[in-house]
């Protein structure tokens, strides 16, 4: 009865290093569900990369945010190692070459003192390894015969979109202006609200992650109105803040779904 609780626990402490300052050893791959969870925290680093990298440029709390754009980095290099020796082989592993290679080119940019010039190139690159990387997950999840691989994979795109809201914001606080970042900022409010919505009426849910789900709402219903800048004026410290705590709560509740026993639908 302890283990999912200290589970739960565990993985936000897990996440909470890797927001700050820690750094810790990865545990391996053990399951396919671990594997789905694992390859769709991947999504979330490229947005976290860039969020990160925007908060440098714009000197929001610069000594954190390098430290964690720095972890970013280091864990999308560790989890790819681990995806890497969980599938040597097969449509998987050439997947994760693809992943592979479009990571070195953002990379390149992310490792380097932030400029302002090559922060829309950065983005760029980190969609087409958000692109790369959620194939990834497609394929793991379509090798589950049960409906724990689905929710995993839901509730993991959560913390993705935590990141890329929060991404968005910051690019049009650092004064970009593109309309397609206008466009990709409302479909991934709209997107997070749906898979919320999905999330909560799942029948195989337990109290612990319908609790957890309640407090995602209401503090995505927070977020939601903190995003809603008026008159081009932007908050962005308080919406990293707020886009920081759901990237938490979902990563514990994608946990728990890993730790589901085989579902059927």
């Amino acid at each position: 009865m302890l283990q999912r609780p200290l589970s739960a626990f565990l993985s936000v402490l897990f996440l909470l290093a890797t927001l700050s300052i820690s750094d810790i050893a990865l545990a391996n791959i053990n399951s396919l569900e671990s594997a789905i969870n694992k390859a769709g925290r991947q999504r979330m680093l490229t947005q976290r990369i860039v969020a990160t990298y925007a908060q440098v440029g714009m000197d929001i709390q610069t000594k954190k945010s390098k430290k964690q754009l720095k972890n970013a980095i280091d864990l999308f290099e560790e989890q790819l190692v681990e995806l890497k020796h969980y599938r040597d082989s097969g449509k998987i592993n050439q997947q994760l070459s693809k992943v592979t290679q479009h990571w070195q080119q953002m990379k390149k940019i992310a490792s380097i003192p932030v400029n302002r010039d090559q922060a829309a190139e950065l983005r760029d690159l980190a969609e087409e390894t958000l692109r790369a990387s959620h194939k990834v997950v497609i394929m793991l999840q379509d090798q589950s015969s049960n409906m724990t691989g689905r929710l995993v994979n839901i509730s993991g795109r959560q913390r993705m979109l935590s990141q890329r809201m929060s991404n968005l914001y910051m690019l049009q606080a650092w004064n970009f202006t593109s309309s397609e970042y206008t466009s990709d900022y409302s479909t991934a409010i709209n997107e997070f609200k749906g898979a919320l919505v999905e999330l909560r009426s799942s029948k195989h849910n337990t109290k612990e992650i319908n609790r957890l789900l309640n407090k995602v709402r209401i503090e995505f219903s927070m977020l939601e109105k903190s995003l809603q800048q008026k008159d081009g004026e932007f908050i962005p410290l308080m919406v990293k803040l707020s886009a920081d705590k759901l990237l938490i709560k979902m990563n514990t509740i994608t946990q728990l779904y890993e730790e589901l026993p085989e579902l059927v639908e």
